[in-house]
């Protein structure tokens, strides 16, 4: 029975009762009557009550008129939204309220009631200056007649505001987007310059791959520009304008490896993010991801890797559905894959599956010829970045191409974007060099030593400790690799300068 029907019944009732009273009528005939009433009554309350509540605890506004008009009824929400309070409209025509012009303007009850259907338009409150949604549908009785027009408004101030925040963001990413684009094709059109026979013949492989979705395995020391060359597959990709996420697998807890490759859905484990959280490999979807230094993979977490690269799909910790990938796999290590398989340390599965297409990089100082090449890209880098316009000194380059570069391209970077913070003339002098690689004068002479033994000493013993940093990014692990202590280690970093922070991962 609708609220209408129950309202008819009331009357019907009420009619009864007086009807029986009049011919003194049984008292119990009566009393079932006016029991009925009373129960009827009380539904009908109770609905209406419901309805009220409800309605005052919607996010959106509400506002009711009858079929004249005529405002009958206003939520909470819509005074909040329209700053209106509702006894400005209670009891007044739409029409009313409009030729008056003060509290409103955009209001479309007249042209539900005038066009029979439902009407969306922009409304705005005179009284708060704010814009609305709004959209009025018409409620029919039983006869096709209109018997309530039901408004609803909704507060487009905030979207307008957060679709402007988000075009912003848009235009921050396609921006950033393009600056890592250029860099990454401008530093792969350096290495190309490069002289190095085996550098151009890497480039010649990188060419034929790179338009293919095969998987690659790039080797090489810590600091040999092994993300540089993956860089540059991806830039010449047919994925280039998709994804391209990057992972070290040696800087991440091995625990949290696994819910950082794939995610996690809300409450998957303790301290679980109460969102759940997207992985990398979903974020690299339709892309490239790089696993870089995944020969430190936990075993555990290689099987789960392999199953993802044969079927092709992904599950979030604590979910129970699979998420189809579409996603070219790069890999690096600096680690001896094939030795780390024959020592039960790394899958042999694994190992074949991404090693498809292996490319390994010589140590800088197997590549002199490169030295220059990054030399004057670093230098030009750095000028544009800290607002310098340096210049090598005839022989400066001989010192660089002469030091054996323990941390390859990597330390050379640091070195040269220390030489442009630091130095106050225009030209990197010879002098400065010597200095800050910790070369004596002799060093710049061919083969000639004339330095002491301790001095010799000491530079040797600076250089295999900073390549252990270098190499390990952990003091703990440094010291392990060398054989000797941690405090031991700490000493005599502090003793011969340097700085074991500068290298930590």
């Amino acid at each position: 029975m609708t609220d209408r029907e129950k309202i008819i019944k009331l009357h019907e009732l009420v009619g009864k009762i007086y009807e029986k009273q009049q011919k003194q009528a049984d008292v119990t005939e009566i009393k079932s009557l006016v029991d009925t009433y009373n129960e009827l009554y009380e539904t009908l309350i109770e609905n209406y009550l419901d309805f009220k509540e409800i309605s005052d605890h919607l996010f959106d506004g509400i506002y009711v008129s009858d079929g004249e008009g005529k405002t009958i009824y206003v939520n909470e929400a819509y005074s909040r939204i329209t700053g209106i309070d509702k006894h400005l409209v209670l009891n007044r025509t739409v029409k009313e309220i409009s030729q008056e012009g003060k509290i409103y303007q955009g209001a479309v009850t007249m042209r539900v009631l005038e066009e029979r259907k439902r009407i969306s338009s922009i409304g705005k409150s005179l009284l708060n200056n704010r814009e609305h949604l709004v959209t009025g549908s018409p409620i029919m009785d039983e006869h096709g007649e209109i018997r309530l027009v039901v408004i609803n408004n909704r507060d487009i101030t905030e979207l307008r505001d957060l679709e402007q925040e988000i075009c912003n963001l848009k235009s921050h990413r396609i921006k950033a987007a393009e600056e890592i684009k250029f860099l990454r094709k401008q530093l792969s059109n350096e290495i190309i310059e490069s002289q190095e026979v085996d550098t151009k013949a890497i480039f010649d492989v990188i060419e034929t791959i790179a338009p293919t979705d095969v998987s690659v395995l790039i080797t090489g020391e810590s600091g040999t520009g092994k993300e540089v060359f993956a860089d540059a597959i991806f830039n010449k990709s047919n994925r280039k304008d998709k994804p391209f996420v990057k992972i070290n697998c040696a800087a991440i807890p091995a625990e949290l490896l696994e819910s950082e490759l794939f995610g996690y859905e809300k409450g998957a484990f303790t301290d679980a993010s109460k969102k759940g959280k997207i992985g990398l490999f979903e974020l690299a979807n339709e892309g490239t991801i790089l696993l870089d230094e995944i020969g430190d993979m936990p075993t555990k977490l290689q099987i789960k890797l392999l199953r993802v690269l044969q079927n092709k799909e992904i599950m979030r910790l604590g979910s129970t559905e699979t998420i189809n990938l579409d996603i070219r796999l790069i890999a690096s290590t600096n680690k001896d894959l094939h030795k780390e398989m024959l020592a039960g340390r790394f899958r042999k599965d694994l190992y074949y599956r991404i090693n498809v297409v292996p490319i390994h990089l010589k140590s800088l100082r197997e590549r002199k010829c490169d030295i220059i090449v990054f030399a004057n890209y670093f230098l030009e880098r750095y000028n544009k970045k800290y607002g310098k316009n340096l210049t090598f000194e005839k022989g400066s380059l001989k010192i660089l191409e002469a030091y054996d570069w323990p941390g390859n391209i990597r330390e050379m970077e640091n070195v040269i974007e220390r030489i442009v913070v630091v130095n106050r003339e225009p030209v990197i002098k010879v002098k400065m060099l010597q200095n800050l690689l910790h070369l004596s004068d002799s060093d710049k002479d061919e083969g000639q030593n004339t330095s002491g033994l301790k001095d010799e000493v000491e530079r040797f013993e600076t250089q295999i400790i900073e390549k252990a940093l270098k190499q390990h990014g952990s003091i703990n692990k440094a010291a392990k690799a060398l054989k000797i202590s941690q405090p031991a280690l700490s000493k005599k970093c502090k003793r011969i300068g340097v700085n074991y922070k500068d290298y930590l991962l």
